[in-house]
């Protein structure tokens, strides 16, 4: 199979993770031409580490002919914007969540991709990963009967004690509990157990400012603005008539991950969608809980999985799994909790989406297709 180009638009953190797999992991799919980023210096010390050819500027980059995707790691508030613009230059994208910050935006930019006839992907795909691949395969194959429940819950620190040089990010829209952590769970979720069609929602703030309070952190007593929802709670009714909550905060400390999904015959302990592998076990109707090795691969660090899976897409056809209209249902169903928070009243979501197609077994290695 031809290499799929690629171009990184974002050299920040999380550009390090998704290097690592698509410049060397999957470099006999991928090939990664050139990154950019609005600090030029970052993006040289990235093509520098990753021997990647070429730092761009984002239009030197949408106007090689060469480059054939674009991966937008930039900040959730630019996300839209950079996306439309690849595809009105003719790029296939791949871009990390949130897919976008309202509804408009999204629909602008799948409808678009659609009448051009260009892919659109979107993380999270940590449900690619051995974890979630071998919760599929038991959900499907009736290990735990029915499923008739499930409850999530993510409960982590405020960025701001972290070290993140740019933890304002995590404090506004795009960055809050809901948008950036709820995207692992709620994709999960559809993933696993199809599309959601109802949403009860809560959403409050406990405070509307932040003093950074880490001692070792550069920007020490400084104190930010806090501008979105930090402490979420819904109730989710799916399409296959399963009801499941969930709830995500960061007004704390540490980090809580946990995802369940109860059938007649058993329970589902999923691992954290955070992560691509961890530890899948199910507790049988007498009780004892078993853990179940995982039946297929990529449990190590996964970031481009989605990217892979859209090349061989790109080349051999089908759907993405981690596909726009996924993302899109699942920022739907995000925004629906605020807008039912607000109204005290049940929000019925408008779109729906297909369960992606499960891998395979027998994947070789770093590989997502058996040929």
């Amino acid at each position: 199979m031809k290499k799929v180009t690629v171009g990184v638009v974002g050299t920040g953190q999380i550009s390090n993770k998704y290097l690592d797999n698509m410049a060397k992991r999957f470099s006999s799919v991928l090939f990664v031409k050139a990154v950019c980023d609005l600090v030029p210096a970052l993006a040289q010390q990235k093509a520098k580490e990753y021997g990647i050819p070429n730092v761009y500027t984002l239009d030197e980059m949408l106007a090689d002919p060469e480059i054939e995707m674009i991966v937008n790691l930039t900040a959730p508030s630019a996300h839209a914007a950079i996306n439309l613009k690849a595809l009105h230059s003719g790029k296939h994208i791949y871009t990390e969540k949130p897919f976008a910050l309202n509804r408009k935006d999204a629909e602008d930019v799948l409808s678009y991709a659609e009448q051009k006839g260009l892919l659109v992907g979107c993380a999270p795909d940590t449900f690619l990963g051995a974890g979630l691949q071998t919760c599929r395969k038991l959900i499907d194959d009736g290990w735990i009967g029915t499923s008739y429940a499930a409850n999530g819950i993510i409960m982590m620190g405020n960025a701001s004690n972290g070290m993140h040089p740019n933890f304002e990010n995590f404090l506004k829209l795009g960055g809050d509990p809901l948008l950036d952590m709820g995207p692992y769970y709620i994709t999960a979720l559809v993933a696993l157990l199809g599309p959601i069609t109802r949403v009860t929602g809560s959403a409050q703030q406990l405070h509307s400012s932040i003093t950074v309070d880490n001692p070792d952190s550069p920007r020490f007593n400084e104190t930010v603005s806090i501008d979105a929802p930090t402490n979420v709670s819904a109730v989710f009714d799916f399409e296959n008539g399963l009801v499941g909550s969930f709830q995500a905060a960061k007004e704390s400390f540490g980090y809580y991950p946990r995802l369940e999904i109860f059938g007649t015959e058993g329970i589902l302990h999923v691992p954290d969608p955070n992560f691509f592998g961890g530890e899948v076990r199910v507790t049988l109707p007498n009780g004892q809980m078993k853990e179940v090795p995982h039946t297929h691969p990529y449990a190590e660090e996964g970031r481009g999985m989605g990217v892979l899976d859209m090349a061989y897409t790109l080349r051999e056809g089908g759907a993405p799994r981690a596909s726009g209209r996924l993302a899109q249902h699942v920022l739907d169903v995000s925004l629906a909790i605020f807008e039912s928070s607000s109204t005290g009243t049940h929000a019925q979501i408008k779109t729906t989406v297909q369960r992606p197609e499960a891998l395979p077994l027998g994947l070789k290695y770093n590989r997502l297709h058996t040929t």
